[in-house]
């Protein structure tokens, strides 16, 4: 090859697989590949695949096939196409038969050595495919004896970077080193809590793919938010499997509490938010840290999934509309003005009429600010895949309409309800004129957007700016705020 070799990596699916994204382009970075935004620009593709439901599936199929097609376009630079991420993980070398216009599917274990694969592969090699296996057996049962193990190095994590000594108390002032490069200039940031889950839920698929549950040290989680703050990141939201968990395997169930003030002190960080907080094991505690901690965000992603407590048996959870409805109180006691969004899945196996009447009786009560509605599909390697009751098609798609066009309603009128209340919004890009961002009840991505009303004459804030506004208006699920 003839100068520096370049790469583009085309990230699907979920902020954790942004953070993923952006510990391959460090690592590949730091072994002298040059990053492109366009994969017609770049030697090499790199498409981080999502796994989670069939049609994220779909979704990356059809990605991978679009950027293998820039092999065939003389004005592109692109030489080869390599599969990455949940999907290549779950599905390694049936993904690889199917998708002969791939050059490579890849596994996590092969992040490490990424930069050796790609080059071998410019070079003519074609690397074996990956072989899945289900990942909890990779460590051990008990959560004690993680930690050890995954600093070992013998297990890839990916977006934990290299693990540090999780008996550090304090963070010394030169940290472990931070293994990621922006991939992006958007004034918030994802940053990893944890790897895994030790859930157990009937419908999902993910921890067989993901593994077993480990922390990520306090020590890492604080070195990689100051360095994101010196790229110009004014907020961070904590993604993991599983929030809640954090800590268990540290030996510290209070881990999370105790690490939210020092991750709200960070200089250059103005704001926190935690996702995906598992409602059956939300300790008062920890909802105190996120109500009542400066610097955090109230915002609760509560992974509520249903309400029928029946139904929610057959998925291997707990809790029901009464005790979600309490925890709801229990918030909003706290923090009156605290955002929660969630999702939920229709049309699971055993499902009735009466059930379904229970989740919008829930939906109804709850004035969530947002709800995503999934239609329950099988996934390979579950046990609800193997439930008796299964709905057909046209039900589960009914179904999820109806709750779909209740869920609408219910947002758009609880973003009405937010007119007149006073918050701050964090400028994420500037559109046909007007400054975008979010309030601290708006997370990122998935939730509503702000669109500031400015003075005639006024000059747009710029990106990265939080300002003080009253909401004035809403539109749908999006609002409208002056600056105050």
């Amino acid at each position: 090859m003839i100068g520096v070799r370049s790469v583009a990596l085309v990230t699907l699916g979920c902020v954790r697989n942004e953070v993923d994204s952006e510990e391959l382009a460090g690592r590949l970075a730091a072994a002298g590949w040059r990053l492109e935004d366009d994969p017609a620009a770049a030697d090499v593709a790199v498409v981080n695949t999502c796994g989670f439901v069939e049609q994220a599936k779909k979704d990356s199929v059809d990605v991978l096939l679009d950027v293998a097609e820039l092999r065939d376009d003389e004005a592109s630079r692109t030489q080869a196409v390599v599969a990455v991420g949940c999907m290549s993980e779950r599905y390694g070398k049936d993904l690889a038969e199917e998708l002969p216009e791939v050059d490579a599917v890849l596994g996590f274990d092969s992040y490490a050595d990424l930069s050796s694969h790609l080059d071998g592969i410019l070079h003519g090699a074609r690397p074996e495919s990956h072989v899945p296996r289900d990942r909890r057996t990779l460590l051990p049962v008990s959560p004690a004896k993680r930690q050890a193990a995954a600093r070992s190095g013998a297990v890839s994590l990916p977006g934990l970077g290299e693990l540090s000594d999780a008996s550090l108390a304090k963070v010394p002032e030169s940290g472990p080193p931070v293994v990621r490069a922006r991939l992006g200039s958007a004034p918030w940031a994802p940053l990893k809590l944890a790897s895994g889950c030790d859930r157990r839920c009937s419908f999902c698929a993910i921890p067989a793919f993901r593994g077993s549950f480990v922390s990520r040290p306090p020590a890492d989680v604080l070195t990689e938010a100051r360095w994101l703050a010196e790229q110009g990141v004014k907020e961070v939201f904590l993604v993991s499997e599983n929030s809640t968990s954090y800590g268990k395997d540290l030996g510290d169930l209070r881990a999370l509490e105790s690490l939210l003030p020092q991750l709200a002190a960070v200089d250059g960080l103005e704001r926190v938010r935690v996702s995906y907080l598992q409602p059956a094991e939300v300790r008062p505690g920890l909802l105190e840290a996120i109500a009542g901690t400066p610097g955090v965000t109230p915002y609760f992603d509560l992974s509520f999934q249903h309400s029928a407590p029946a139904l929610l048996r057959r998925m291997r959870r707990f809790g029901g509309t009464d005790e979600f409805l309490a925890l709801l109180d229990r918030v909003r006691a706290l923090a009156p003005e605290a955002g929660v969004r969630s999702n939920v899945i229709v049309g699971f196996p055993g499902e009735t009429e009466d059930d379904v009447d229970e989740l919008q009786r829930f939906l109804e009560a709850a004035r969530l600010d947002v709800v995503g509605v999934f239609g329950y599909s099988d996934e390979d390697g579950t046990e609800a895949a193997r439930l008796d009751g299964k709905l057909d098609e046209d039900v589960v798609a009914e179904r999820v309409d109806r709750v779909s066009r209740l869920v609408e309603a219910l947002v758009d009128e609880r973003a009405a309800q937010r007119v007149g209340s006073r918050d701050t919004v964090l400028v994420e890009e500037h559109d046909e004129g007007a400054a975008v961002g979010r309030t601290g009840f708006q997370g990122p991505d998935v939730d509503g957007t702000t669109r500031l009303e400015l003075a005639d004459g006024a000059p747009l804030p710029p990106v990265g700016a939080l300002v003080p506004v009253e909401v004035t208006g809403s539109e749908g699920v999006d609002l409208v705020a002056r600056p105050r």
